[in-house]
């Protein structure tokens, strides 16, 4: 449920059949409203990048994937600036909108983590 990207109610939703027949038109709707894949930019690439873990994640991107992310950044930049839209073949598809930042933040989030207990476990010496 919670995340290193905050409250996901996701898996509980996916889970159960009834509920996600009844949230999926909701959701679909919802992405055309936010309207970022006009703008041909993936779900990603709208998390905050002033968070730590998330820079970290973004230098762990390869180099094609970041520097996919700094076209569709001048693209829908570009978009922005002039009012239009992308034209609908520009625009991301469904299929291409992957999470490709999110397992690089859920590792960086673990390393975190584990870096923590470790810097707070209590070392005994034995007797």
């Amino acid at each position: 449920m919670f995340g290193p990207l905050g409250l996901s109610l996701a898996p509980v939703i996916k889970a159960n059949r009834g509920i996600y027949r009844w949230i999926k038109p909701f959701a679909n709707w919802y992405v055309n409203v936010a309207g970022y894949r006009k703008l041909g930019l993936k779900y990603d690439d709208l998390l905050v990048e002033e968070r730590d873990d998330v820079q970290r994640a973004l230098g762990r991107l390869t180099d094609r994937e970041a520097y996919d992310r700094s076209f569709r950044f001048k693209r829908a930049s570009q978009a922005s600036v002039m009012h239009i839209d992308l034209p609908k073949d520009q625009w991301t598809k469904p299929a291409e909108d992957v999470r490709y930042l999110q397992p690089h933040v859920e590792s960086v989030a673990k390393e975190d983590n584990e870096r923590r207990v470790w810097d707070t476990m209590a070392v005994e010496r034995k007797k």
